[in-house]
């Protein structure tokens, strides 16, 4: 029977940690690893039985594959604090605890995301197939090194497919949406600084409008109704503020004459 430890990594997660936390009472270790919040995060999450750990955030995919290799178990389940199990996913999850370990084949396995926006549940605009590998073997799956949007890395492993979905949160509010986009596209510049010699009207003014249709039009972000629409924008502001980082960057590096 796979054993299997969850890592949860929070920062300022107080809204968020209690109803996940709650619904792992069955896996068999639960790993918390705090990057020093400054709220409720951690009183709360001391509430139930986990290993708590804490250190200094670098990005995420460095975040996880350090704490990876900590899990006491050999299956990994990894989740964000906005991220909820379906009672179908549940199930799923939990047959697959009584496998037989040794006959399981698969290194990790994809999962689904339903994303929930201004209180609508996503249909289309583009994350209509949002899926992540979030349950994997801890001693074959790492993280990509990059800034932002890391994924494991899938070369040479055998990866399955869980049939139900899990529920994602990812963002509150406009507000907190727009605070996201503006971490993250400090960390893309960084990753697409190295392989964009110059930014120019290309990257600033045809990519974001491409973005925009791709994810209104050609992703139905239409059939979203007026979310999907601010979705849409908003997605083609992100390029747009990647890439003037981008430039900015560049400025910076500069030599001054």
């Amino acid at each position: 029977m796979p054993k299997i430890t969850a890592i949860i990594p929070t920062y300022n997660e107080e809204s968020n940690i209690r109803p996940l936390l709650s619904s792992l009472d069955w896996v068999n270790e639960i790993i918390v690893v705090d990057s020093f919040s400054t709220d409720n995060t951690v009183s709360i999450a001391q509430e139930f039985n986990i290993r708590l750990l804490q250190r200094e955030y670098m990005n995420s995919a460095n975040q996880k594959n350090w704490t990876i290799p900590q899990a006491r178990y050999s299956w990994i389940l990894l989740l964000d604090a906005d991220e909820r199990l379906t009672p179908e996913l549940l199930e799923e999850l939990q047959a697959f605890q009584q496998k037989d370990g040794s006959a399981v084949e698969e290194d990790g396995y994809w999962i689904g995301r339903q994303i929930f926006f201004m209180g609508q549940k996503i249909k289309y605009s583009g994350w209509r197939r949002d899926r992540v590998i979030r349950l994997f073997r801890r001693d074959k799956c790492r993280y990509s090194d990059k800034q932002v949007h890391a994924e494991i890395i899938t070369k040479d492993r055998i990866l399955g497919q869980l049939n139900a979905k899990l529920e994602h949160y990812t963002y509150r509010n406009l507000n907190h949406f727009l605070a996201k986009m503006e971490r993250y596209s400090d960390w893309a510049a960084q990753d697409y600084f190295q392989k964009t010699p110059k930014v120019g009207l290309f990257h600033l003014g045809f990519k974001p409008v491409a973005r925009f249709l791709k994810h209104y039009l050609w992703q139905g972000g239409f059939l979203d109704g007026r979310v999907g629409f601010i979705i849409s924008i908003l997605m083609a502001w992100g390029v747009f503020l990647r890439y003037a980082k981008v430039r900015e960057l560049q400025l910076e590096k500069t030599p001054k004459p």
